[in-house]
C-alpha cells in the first residue's frame, strides 16, 4: 500500500494574483504557507481489473470513462494507470473551506501514483503536472498557488511571470519570526463551507475584460504582497497583522460574495477582542477566518461564543510526501 500525505496552505498575501487571467497582463505574486492539516491518498493493487474509488462517493469503475470525479479520472488517464486499483482519499478539513484542498488533492494524487509506478516525482514536477490537470485538462477557474504549496510545503513567495512560469523562493524569517507568527496566527471556522467556482470565474470574467475595479483591485492586492514581505522579513509581524485588516477591506469591496453579514459582525467582534486584522482564508464566502492576535485567549472565547470552533496549526515544511508499506 501506498500512502501519500500532502498539506493544505493558508494564503499570507497576495491571493487572486496567480491566475492566468490577472498574471499573463501584469505579473502575480503570492506568498502562501502549508500548514499541518493533510490529504491522505491510499492507493493498492486490486485483482479485479476496476477502479475502486473510495471519497466523499464510492466508485467501482471497468473503464476510466466512466469515472465521475473530474480530477481522479484526469490524473490516472495521464499517469496511464490501468483497472485495478484502489483509491482511498482522507482529509483532516473538509473541502470548500479555502484551505487549497482541490490542489493539495491533485498534488497528493499525482504523488502516489507516481509512487505506484515506482517513479520519483520532484515537487516542482507534482505542482506542474497538478496545475495542468486543474486549469488545462479541466479548464477549472483556479490559480497556481495551491498547487506549488502542497507540493514544496513551507512559506514561500511565488512569483508567477506572464509566460506562465512560476519562481519560487523561500520567504527569509528568523527564528524569532516565525515563532511570532505562529503564535499570532489563528484559525478559525465559520461553519459554512463554499465552491470558490463562483467568485474565481468573476473574478476571471472580469480580469479578461480588463474590468478597471478588479484590476486595480489586484494590483492593490499584489503591491500589498510585496510590502508583506518586506514587513515580515523585517521581523515586523504586528505590521503584518494590520495589512491582513488592509486586504480584508479591499478584498470586500472586490467580490460582492466575498462575505456575509455574520462573518462582518464577527470580524468586527474580533478586532474589539484582541485581533489586530484578519481574513477569509481562500476565495471567500465561507471556510476559515484567519486572524493575527496579541491575545489567544481572549479571542478564542469570544469567537466560541459565537460558535466559531478554533482550528489549531502549525506550519508543515515537508511538502508533499510517500509512505509505503508491504
Amino acid at each position: 500500500m501506498i500512502i501519500s500525505r500532502t498539506p493544505m496552505r493558508i494564503s499570507i498575501g497576495g491571493g487572486g494574483t496567480d491566475l492566468p487571467s490577472y498574471y499573463e497582463k501584469f505579473g502575480g505574486f503570492v506568498i502562501s504557507a502549508a500548514i499541518n492539516k493533510y490529504i491522505y491518498i491510499l492507493l493498492s493493487r486490486l485483482h479485479e481489473p476496476e477502479y475502486f474509488l473510495k471519497y466523499s462517493k464510492l466508485e467501482r469503475c471497468s473503464h476510466i470513462n466512466d469515472i465521475e470525479h473530474p480530477l481522479i479520472r484526469e490524473a490516472l488517464r495521464a499517469q496511464q494507470i490501468e483497472p485495478g486499483i484502489e483509491l482511498v482519499s482522507v482529509a483532516d478539513v473538509l473541502s470548500g473551506t479555502g484551505l487549497g484542498s482541490s490542489g493539495s488533492f491533485t498534488v497528493g494524487l499525482l504523488n502516489a501514483l507516481h509512487a505506484f509506478r515506482r517513479e520519483h516525482a520532484t515537487r516542482e514536477t507534482l505542482a506542474r503536472e497538478a496545475v495542468e490537470i486543474e486549469m488545462e485538462r479541466l479548464g477549472d477557474p483556479v490559480g497556481k498557488q495551491d498547487q506549488y504549496a502542497a507540493a514544496y510545503g513551507g512559506i514561500y513567495c511565488q512569483e508567477y511571470r506572464n509566460d506562465g512560469s512560476v519562481v519560487l523562493a523561500p520567504l527569509p524569517l528568523t527564528s524569532t519570526t516565525l515563532r511570532d507568527l505562529q503564535d499570532g496566527l489563528m484559525l478559525f471556522y465559520t461553519g459554512s463551507s463554499r465552491s470558490a467556482s463562483a467568485l474565481l470565474s468573476e473574478q476571471k470574467k472580469k480580469s479578461e475584460s480588463n474590468d478597471a475595479s478588479m484590476i486595480d483591485a489586484l494590483h492593490f492586492t499584489k503591491d500589498l504582497g510585496f510590502r508583506i514581505r518586506s514587513c515580515l522579513e523585517a521581523g515586523d509581524v504586528e505590521k503584518f497583522g494590520h495589512l491582513m485588516h488592509e486586504h480584508w477591506e479591499s478584498k470586500r469591496k472586490r467580490s460582492k460574495g466575498m462575505s456575509s453579514p455574520v462573518i462582518d459582525e464577527a470580524y468586527a467582534c474580533a478586532l474589539e477582542n484582541g485581533a489586530i486584522g484578519g481574513k477569509l482564508v481562500g476565495a471567500g464566502g465561507g471556510g476559515f477566518l484567519m486572524f493575527l492576535t496579541e491575545n489567544r485567549k481572549k479571542l478564542r472565547h469570544v469567537m466560541a461564543k459565537r460558535g466559531f470552533e478554533e482550528m489549531p496549526f502549525s506550519f508543515d515544511f515537508h511538502g508533499s510526501i510517500i509512505q509505503e508499506f508491504g
